[in-house]
C-alpha cells in the first residue's frame, strides 16, 4: 500500500466566519490557527497550505482572564538606543483590536515562510461588518464544543416522583452496601 500524499492542486478551500463576540482570546487564536493551518482537515499535510481563509469579527469585544490587561506587554524595539517600546494589553485593545487577535493567532502558526503564508489568510475585523460576504463564509459555532448528552444515565427524582420507589436503571449495577462485621 502506498502512502497517500496531498497534492497544492487538490487542496480544496472554504472561508469560515468566527465570531469573537465574548470569546477567550487564546482559546479564540487556538481554534483559527487550526482552521488556518488546515488541521480540521483529513487532507492534513504539515509541509503544505491545506487550511482555509478565517474572517474574525468582532474582535473588539474578545475578552481575557485574570490580570492580562494590565500585566501583559507588547514589546518592539526599532534598533536605535532608547527604542524600546512597550505598550500593554489594553491600550492595544482600545487603539487596534484588530492587532491583538492577529498577534496571538501569528504566534500559533509555524515561525517560517509557511506560517506567513498562513496570516495572510487571516481577516480580522473589529466589529461586526466585513467585505466577504461574496465568499460566502461558513458561520462557526460557539467557541467551545458542547459535551454530547447521555440519555441512558439515570436521572434525580423530581417531586412528582416522591413516594414511588425507583426502578433499576437497565445495565447498571446494583447499589454497593457496607458490611458490617
Amino acid at each position: 500500500m502506498k502512502t497517500y500524499t496531498t497534492k497544492s492542486a487538490e487542496i480544496e478551500r472554504h472561508w469560515k466566519l468566527v465570531d469573537a463576540d465574548g470569546a477567550t482570546l487564546g482559546r479564540l487564536a487556538t481554534r483559527v490557527a487550526t482552521l488556518l493551518r488546515g488541521k480540521h482537515k483529513p487532507s492534513f499535510s504539515p509541509h503544505l497550505d491545506t487550511g482555509d481563509p478565517v474572517v474574525v469579527v468582532n474582535a473588539a469585544k474578545v475578552k481575557v482572564t485574570g490580570n492580562k490587561l494590565q500585566a501583559k506587554l507588547y514589546i518592539r524595539h526599532s534598533g536605535y538606543p532608547g527604542g524600546l517600546r512597550k505598550e500593554t494589553l489594553e491600550r492595544l485593545l482600545s487603539r487596534r483590536p484588530e492587532e491583538v487577535v492577529r498577534r496571538a493567532v501569528r504566534g500559533m502558526l509555524p515561525q517560517n515562510r509557511l506560517g506567513e503564508k498562513m496570516i495572510r489568510k487571516l481577516h480580522v475585523y473589529a466589529g461586526p461588518e466585513h467585505p466577504h460576504a461574496a465568499q460566502k463564509p461558513q458561520q462557526l459555532g460557539g467557541s467551545a464544543p458542547q459535551p454530547p448528552t447521555n440519555t441512558s444515565v439515570p436521572q434525580p427524582p423530581t417531586d412528582a416522583d416522591k413516594g414511588s420507589v425507583p426502578q433499576p436503571v437497565a445495565g447498571a449495577e446494583p447499589p454497593r452496601t457496607r458490611k458490617e462485621s
